[in-house]
């Protein structure tokens, strides 16, 4: 009688398990990509940065993400090495690079010093603390598409929308937790100490380091656990640089490319200014101003688990990411409009963009798979990090520019500290022009769709 093997991952226990070991990870390192976006006042009266170096600090996101390909190479060594060894690695880069921006931010070995970079200044803190943040950055964004694959190779044929959508929920989490917590933890014992934060990311990042170490045996059992493939198999399923270009010669990953960089521009970039927004525009107190933006990433926890497993049950996933996207614009042109200022409108304009963030993550990253074979996910999933770099790098950089060229409207002292006041209708206008680029990608993804047959309408779970 032939003996029916069993993968682990028809456990559901197994895979739920090893689901929530993962995004613990991811959730440590969402904490600290967030974690100085409510301190821009703090770091402007305590530090002297202005908000072109905030800008610049938080372009550096995509600075070797974006022009050394680090993101590219990640890839491809994920589908050539597997999770297990790019998991940890990309975790103990993440470790690395926080620990050089909480030595920027905390010491005074650099105050007062500026250095020349390739055709402009920068103040040595801000540099430092920069290079530290693009480092991190190579390592989560790493992580993120490690996780990716991880969760299809666990939930292909099952959950797998309502898998990623909670992972992207725990990941949330952590931006939730950093916008609410980072000021009071700022402010705390009665000193303003800004490099504080920083340093709670990083204990949260090494247990995370241990987290996903804590995976890696799991991933051992699955493997041992499933039918071993033949060296012809393994041949056939091994990676060539040569899928590279099968990858970028599809319309349809274009299409999820460009729809990704210019929804995730029109929120995370966005987030990292929202609590100066609070202040300036609906006078929210300083304290309290991060609990706003913070309703946005936990509205999410529940919404987008609730909207992947629509998708995994009933499709609809093109459709899902043009909705998504008509709500992006909806909020942020509300947001641009002057008269507009009460804090309730912007509680409830915070809410609604939740839904919208998270209607579309929930049915694009499940997507991916259904346009692109599974040998080559790591790396299309890879290109499309990159791709979204180029907007996380530049449009922090470019409001930054913006708000201190055009939209400085005088000073306040707060806390004792002299900041700038700034008038936010232009910057929100164009978080609204990149709302209705994403449509835009998001109605030709539908019709490329109904031409090729993906499937982006049909449910996830194989009966």
């Amino acid at each position: 009688m032939e003996i029916i093997r069993k993968s682990l991952r028809d456990s559901a226990a197994a895979r739920w398990t090893a689901l929530a070991v993962v995004a613990f990870t991811m959730l440590c390192g969402y904490y600290l990509t967030d974690v100085i976006a409510p301190l821009k006042g703090l770091l402007e009266g305590k530090l002297g940065w202005g908000s072109s170096d905030f800008g610049f600090f938080n372009s550096a996101y995509g600075w070797f993400n974006v022009f050394l390909g680090m993101l590219i190479i990640g890839g491809i060594i994920l589908d050539k090495m597997g999770v297990r060894f790019t998991g940890m690695m990309a975790t103990t880069i993440m470790v690395i690079g926080t620990a050089i921006k909480y030595w920027a931010i905390s010491t005074h070995t650099l105050d007062g010093k500026v250095w020349n970079i390739l055709t402009f200044e920068a103040p040595a803190q801000v540099f430092i603390a920069g290079l530290g943040f693009a480092i991190f950055a190579v390592g989560v964004e790493v992580a993120g598409i490690t996780v990716s694959k991880i969760i299809y190779k666990w939930f292909k044929g099952k959950e797998l929308a309502l898998a990623m959508g909670l992972e992207m929920a725990t990941a949330r989490l952590g931006t939730g937790l950093a916008i609410a917590t980072s000021v009071p933890i700022a402010k705390a014992f009665g000193v303003i100490d800004v490099s504080r934060p920083i340093l709670l990311g990083l204990i949260l990042l090494c247990i995370g380091l241990l987290s996903f170490v804590m995976y890696v045996f799991m991933d051992k059992k699955l493997d041992a656990s499933e039918e071993q493939k033949t060296a012809a198999q393994l041949e056939e399923d091994a990676f060539k640089l040569s899928d590279i270009l099968q990858i970028i010669t599809n319309k349809g990953w274009w299409y999820i490319a460009f729809l990704c960089v210019l929804f995730y521009s029109a929120v995370f970039p966005f987030l990292k200014f929202a609590t100066d927004l609070m202040i300036n525009k609906f006078g929210v107190n300083e304290e309290l101003a991060g609990t706003i933006p913070s309703m946005l990433p936990f509205g999410t926890i529940i919404l987008t688990p609730f909207f992947g497993n629509l998708y995994d049950r009933k499709g609809k996933g093109a459709t899902i990411m043009m909705i998504g996207s008509l709500l992006i614009i909806s909020v942020h042109a509300l947001f641009s409009v002057p008269f507009l200022h009460h804090w309730i409108v912007a509680v409830l304009l915070v809410l609604l963009l939740g839904v919208g963030f998270s209607l579309v993550p929930s049915a694009m990253w499940p997507s991916v798979p259904k346009i692109i074979p599974e040998k080559q996910l790591g790396t299309a999933y890879a290109l499309i990090f990159w791709v979204q770099n180029w907007g996380l790098m530049g449009v922090p950089a470019l409001i930054g520019w913006v708000l201190e060229k055009y939209c400085i409207t005088g000073q306040v002292v707060r806390d004792g500290l002299t900041v700038n006041t700034y008038n936010y209708t232009l910057p929100m206008l164009i978080f609204t022009g990149f709302g209705v680029l994403a449509l835009l990608f998001s109605l030709l993804l539908k019709a490329e769709d109904r031409k090729k047959g993906y499937g982006l309408e049909l449910p996830n779970i194989k009966k």
